[in-house]
C-alpha cells in the first residue's frame, strides 16, 4: 500500500466522521453520554493532522500509530476500543500481507482485540455487531477462493456492516452506559456500531476506487 493510498484512507475516514458527527452525537444522546460524535471527530482530526507522517510509515506502524492517536484523543470507551482495533491490526500487519487472506487475518486480529478490551461480543449492542459480521464475511470469502477485493465482495462487506448496524436497533444493551437504560435501550441504533459502519463504507469506497476504478457507491452511508 503506497503513501498516497494511505493518506486517502485517512482523509476518507476523517471526512465521514466529520460529516456524520452530529448524527453520532444524537444517537449517543439517546442511550449514552451524547459525546460520541465530538469524541470521534477529535480523534480522527488528530489522525488527519498527522497524515503525512503516518502515510510514510510501513503498514504496521501506520495502523499502530493511528490507533495510538485515537487512544490519546477520543474520550470515553471509544478511544481504547478503536485504538485497540487499529493497534492489534498494526501488530498483525508486521507480518507481510499482500493478499486478501492476509487482510482477513489482520482484521480478525483487530476484532479479537476489541472483544478482549471491551469484554464483549456481537449481540450486545456495540461496535462488534458491525465488526464481527464484516470480519466473518471477509474470512468466508477467502475460504471460498476470493483472492482480491472486487466490487461484489466490497458490496457484500458493506451489506454485512449495514445488517449488523440495523440489528442493534432491536437489542437490549448490556455494555456501557446504555446498559443502565435496560429495556429503554431497545429501539435505538448503537452509535459505536454506526461509526464502525460509516468507517467500513468509507474504506471500501476508497479501496475500490483506487484499486479498480469502481465502487463509487461503496462509501455511501
Amino acid at each position: 500500500m503506497d503513501a498516497a493510498l494511505k493518506k486517502q484512507l485517512i482523509a476518507a475516514a476523517a471526512g465521514t466522521i466529520l460529516a456524520h458527527a452530529e448524527e453520532l452525537t444524537e444517537l449517543d444522546r439517546a442511550i449514552g453520554d451524547g459525546d460520541h460524535g465530538l469524541n470521534m471527530m477529535r480523534g480522527f482530526a488528530a489522525v488527519l493532522a498527522d497524515a503525512d507522517n503516518l502515510a510514510a510509515k510501513p503498514l504496521g506502524d501506520y495502523l499502530r500509530e493511528a490507533g495510538t492517536h485515537l487512544v490519546m484523543t477520543i474520550g470515553g470507551a471509544s478511544g481504547p476500543l478503536y485504538g485497540s482495533l487499529l493497534m492489534a491490526m498494526g501488530k498483525a500487519a508486521a507480518e507481510p500481507a499482500q493478499d486478501l487472506k492476509g487482510a482477513a487475518r489482520i482484521l480478525a486480529e483487530g476484532v479479537e482485540a476489541v472483544r478482549r478490551r471491551g469484554k464483549s461480543d456481537a449481540g450486545e449492542k456495540t461496535m462488534l455487531d458491525v465488526l464481527v459480521p464484516v470480519s466473518r464475511e471477509l474470512s468466508a470469502a477467502v475460504e471460498g477462493g476470493a483472492a482480491a477485493l472486487d466490487a461484489g465482495l466490497a458490496a457484500d462487506l458493506c451489506a454485512a456492516a449495514d445488517r449488523g448496524l440495523e440489528s442493534t436497533r432491536g437489542m437490549r444493551a448490556t455494555k456501557g452506559r446504555a446498559s443502565f437504560l435496560g429495556g429503554r435501550s431497545v429501539g435505538h441504533l448503537d452509535p459505536g456500531a454506526r461509526s464502525s459502519q460509516l468507517l467500513l463504507r468509507a474504506i471500501c469506497g476508497v479501496l475500490m476506487h483506487e484499486l479498480h476504478g469502481e465502487g463509487e457507491g461503496a462509501g455511501r452511508a
